[in-house]
């Protein structure tokens, strides 16, 4: 990984890209969705200031937990600007997605132990199916074709 001077303050893409992991397609893609920014030069090439390291770190292991975008760039907005994101920062914002992760882990959970059931069953039965209609909730409400209509 190149190490960017310390007297240097503001990074190319490249460097940003070199250093952070990331792909130039994909700080370009941040930037459009409001998770970084930088300023324009004279010759209108981007500059990245380096704290912009810390938040694409902080954007790329969000993401790697299924985070999506608009909730990185909502926990990045609570941060002051020119300033990365602490241990601490991280910390408190991760905490709100906690249970929103759990949630998604008892849902792959439940997939996980009931995928055999569904390979080759054939069932198309919005009635018993595991996966399609957990523990029949739609049973409550409609039935049949109405159901997938409704989906629309």
């Amino acid at each position: 990984m190149p190490q960017i001077p310390e007297k240097i303050h503001e990074l190319t893409v490249g460097q940003l890209s070199a250093r952070s992991g990331a792909a130039v397609s994909a700080l370009h893609f941040y930037e459009a969705k409001g998770l970084i920014s930088s300023r324009r030069t004279g010759g209108n090439q981007r500059r990245y200031g380096r704290d912009t390291l810390r938040r694409v770190a902080f954007v790329r292991a969000a993401q790697r937990v299924g985070i999506p975008l608009a909730t990185i760039r909502d926990a990045l907005a609570e941060l002051p600007e020119e300033r990365t994101p602490t241990r601490e920062d991280w910390a408190r914002l991760s905490e709100k997605w906690r249970s929103e992760l759990d949630e998604r882990i008892r849902q792959l959970n439940r997939l996980r132990d009931h995928l055999t059931d569904c390979i080759g069953c054939g069932c198309l039965s919005l009635e018993n199916c595991v996966l399609s209609n957990p523990d029949d909730v739609f049973g409550e409400r409609l039935t049949g074709s109405r159901l997938l209509a409704e989906g629309r």
